[in-house]
């Protein structure tokens, strides 16, 4: 079975589109979603509307909870604020409905999938050291473990006592081994965040027992033309062409 992970869409319909298409050339089975489908982009309802086609399996993130009001967002900078305050007043009701009603963490197949981390998922923490790794890995007894959040693809190994961060090339299939454990951060649709402005998803075939990163070109400019026209915060556009 092979399953394409996509995560971190934040409403960038363009970038999608061009990841679904993809994914219908890379024989995949399933697609699942790891959260933050809204927020800093300008199509926050037509992502989700994709979203439920196509995905059989989505958990929720910490801007579709703003977005809802379900969350402070005193911890965002000012532009994710506004960006929240804006997709709050775009979303419909449907829309609202779907996310309110998203888990924290889904179980496929022995795979935990969950949105920022599998210890207290609800607090949104950002898997982005060793240490953090560590702890992580403390708090879920699944093998394989497919994050998303900080929108910067890595594979993280544990073996024995040992954590080790795994080169994650793009289009190049990582073979992982039986008798070792993963935290796997697929990357982000609609936001890059490693200096690589394409957007991204991964996905993981159980009979390889092996993980491929793919990185594609998408439309940038358009989607800056969007965000500009529905009187987003400017930066939002500028980070899109940079990747951070």
């Amino acid at each position: 079975m092979r399953t394409a992970f996509i995560s971190d869409i934040h409403g960038n319909l363009d970038a999608l589109e061009v990841v679904l298409a993809d994914i219908e050339t890379q024989n995949v089975d399933r697609v699942v979603c790891l959260g933050d489908i809204v927020g800093y982009g300008p199509e926050p309802n037509e992502c989700v509307a994709k979203v439920r086609e196509v995905s059989q399996l989505t958990v929720v993130g910490n801007h579709d909870h703003a977005a809802l009001g379900l969350m402070d967002t005193l911890g965002f900078n000012e532009y994710a604020r506004a960006a929240a305050d804006w997709t709050t007043n775009a979303l419909d009701d449907g829309t609202q409905s779907f996310l309110r009603d998203l888990p924290y963490t889904q179980v496929l197949d022995g795979m935990l999938l969950v949105h920022a981390s599998p210890k207290d998922p609800e607090r949104w923490t950002y898997v982005l050291s060793y240490q953090e790794a560590r702890r992580q890995f403390d708090h879920f007894t699944e093998r394989l473990c497919f994050i998303g959040h900080s929108h910067l693809p890595v594979v993280i190994e544990e073996y024995g006592q040992e954590i080790n961060a795994l080169s994650f090339p793009e289009d190049i299939p990582l073979r992982l081994h039986r008798d070792r454990r993963y935290l796997v951060n697929v990357g982000s649709v609609g936001q890059p965040r490693d200096r690589d402005p394409r957007t991204g998803y991964t996905w993981y075939d159980d009979k390889l027992d092996a993980a491929l990163l793919r990185r594609l070109e998408y439309p940038v400019e358009k989607v800056q033309q969007k965000i500009l026209d529905a009187g987003l915060p400017p930066f939002l556009a500028q980070r899109l062409a940079d990747g951070v």
